[in-house]
């Protein structure tokens, strides 16, 4: 084998190699815009559930503890004014078994508590529970390193005193932890389907593309006879038409300098023959 024929294999195979890692790269190019472009949907879609779960839960777990709170403030009613503490603190243990709940008391109208579920209230809980206000109120502190919602109630419009929850506050991230769980499932599902239908409509969009790249090598080389064969109806489409005109075209112009060429071959011999 001589070496100008070792030189164009080489060279054909070379081109081969990087036809073949341009088609790859712009498949994964069409896979890589459409996942992207899939994934950052699916996140976007992931962050509006989250948050708007997380506000609609802690809504209801602030509503289910001022439930507790009123609850716990027109049953403890009666005691504060009876001043009958063992009933008051049997009570607000009671309550303080209830699921989330991380302490329950009560404040007489002068301030005093008069009944706690904890042997002990730490200072912060403590602290900054009586402010003179006659209607509900919530506050955030830590308890054991652990975040607490406080709801306050007053008791008989505020005039015989305060009833307080205390509701873990990963309570709350629990629950919207439950309820993200079978969303994030789904759609994690939905991304991955995402990307396997990108992968689809990428070699739908490459199929033909690889048809006319391999038609017009065949052209590039004098094979004038292969079909296009591609029919998509889009602008892929128009492309293949324009190659199967220029196909035909020149066919057509072949055939010419064919017969041209026989024409003038013939003139020359019969003139050598005269």
């Amino acid at each position: 084998m001589s070496q100008e024929s070792v030189s164009m294999e080489s060279r054909s195979l070379s081109m081969g190699v990087g036809m073949n890692a341009r088609r790859m790269g712009l498949m994964w190019k069409i896979v890589g815009t459409l996942a992207g472009v899939i994934v950052l949907f699916g996140l976007l879609v992931l962050g509006v559930v989250n948050y708007l779960t997380g506000r609609a839960l802690r809504a209801q777990l602030d509503q289910r503890a001022l439930a507790i709170a009123t609850t716990l403030s027109d049953a403890a009613a009666g005691h504060v004014i009876a001043k009958n503490s063992l009933e008051l603190n049997a009570l607000v243990t009671k309550y303080a078994l209830l699921e989330g709940v991380a302490y329950a008391f009560v404040r007489d109208g002068r301030g005093e508590i008069v009944a706690q579920s904890l042997p002990v209230l730490p200072a912060e809980v403590r602290e900054g529970s009586i402010d003179g206000r006659r209607e509900a109120q919530r506050r955030e502190l830590s308890l054991r390193g652990k975040a607490v919602r406080e709801t306050r109630v007053p008791i008989l419009g505020g005039q015989a005193g305060t009833a307080h929850i205390g509701m873990w506050g990963d309570a709350a991230e629990e629950e919207i932890r439950r309820a993200l769980v079978p969303l994030l499932g789904i759609i994690l599902a939905l991304l991955a389907g995402g990307v396997v239908l990108s992968v689809v409509v990428a070699r739908g969009i490459i199929r033909p593309i690889l048809r006319l790249t391999e038609v017009a090598e065949k052209i590039s080389k004098g094979d004038l006879e292969t079909p296009v064969g591609v029919d998509t109806g889009d602008e892929i489409g128009d492309l293949a038409q324009s190659l199967g005109r220029m196909r035909a075209s020149l066919k057509a112009a072949m055939a010419r300098l064919s017969q041209d060429r026989n024409k003038t071959v013939g003139m020359k011999d019969q003139g050598e023959q005269r």
